[in-house]
């Protein structure tokens, strides 16, 4: 289903579950995909000898990795144009990601619009743990 722009509002929210009570298995497997195997992210030890105070924590890329389905799901397959986000705060497993992308502005012209959008994404506290913006095309 294409994204029209006569369907949206600015304030207009999509928002989803990214992450429901993140597994270390997780973390293992973005770090195997990403190549990102920074003892940070999967050596107990290691984090909590380093000062993380609750051990390992997921890596930033990860957490927009995740939040980039809310907007894939809000927009459609290969419709984003741009997509930036700032690392708030650390994800935790067990943690539940909730990510939320809003309507700010929808900018007519032919033959697509375009739509900006703000992202955020917080845990199950509603602490937030990233915050960014996206622009996609409609019709």
């Amino acid at each position: 289903m294409a994204l029209r722009a006569s369907d949206l509002i600015v304030g207009q929210v999509f928002e989803q579950v990214v992450v429901d009570d993140l597994k270390r298995t997780q973390l293992v497997m973005y770090a195997g995909a990403s190549g990102d195997f920074h003892p940070f992210h999967s050596d107990e030890v290691f984090a909590q000898a380093a000062g993380s105070p609750a051990g390992v924590f997921g890596h930033g890329m990860f957490t927009m990795a995740v939040t980039g389905r809310v907007l894939t799901d809000a927009v459609g397959d290969g419709r984003l144009v741009s997509y930036t986000a700032r690392f708030v705060g650390q994800v935790w497993p067990g943690d539940t990601l909730i990510a939320r992308a809003t309507v700010v502005a929808v900018h007519r012209r032919a033959p697509d619009a375009l739509v900006d959008l703000e992202i955020q994404t917080v845990n199950r506290a509603g602490d937030l743990v990233l915050a960014g913006s996206a622009v996609a095309r409609a019709d």
